[in-house]
């Protein structure tokens, strides 16, 4: 997934920011928990969604005493829920595309059937359903 452009940070800063040691970072980093970009020197960039996903992890381990496998258990479910989620909104766009559709359809078609006082003033035979 390509990432967004905005800020980065370089590590000194971000581990400044969550007053950790760096090698915490590189150990989150080295365990697969956050993917930082990386200059042409190798530098680690962190941008937001990496400050976002360390923030999780911090209060994982620090306020509920989560392992670092545990960690990844639970931000690869969270991974795994989005994408999900991502799945089943284009899934109804796609029937909320086709149910439109066939609404502008019905519409221009020969359109409801008039009900008198006595019942159906004309009958009109029903279309054939088209076949897959």
């Amino acid at each position: 997934m390509p990432r967004k452009k905005g800020p980065r940070y370089m590590i000194s800063v971000v581990a400044e920011m969550f007053d950790v040691h760096p090698q915490t970072l590189r150990t989150y980093e080295r365990e697969g928990l956050i993917r930082p970009s990386r200059t042409e020197g190798n530098t680690r960039l962190y941008s937001e969604e990496d400050l976002e996903r360390i923030d999780l992890i911090l209060r994982l381990t620090n306020e509920l005493g989560v392992n670092l496998a545990g960690v990844e258990v639970i931000l690869n479910m969270r991974d795994r829920m989005e994408q999900m989620r991502r799945e089943a909104a284009e899934a109804f766009e796609a029937v909320f595309k086709m149910v439109g559709e066939e609404l502008r359809h019905r519409r221009q078609g020969p359109g409801l059937v008039p009900v008198g006082r006595r019942g159906l003033s004309r009958r009109i035979p029903p279309r054939e359903v088209e076949s897959p």
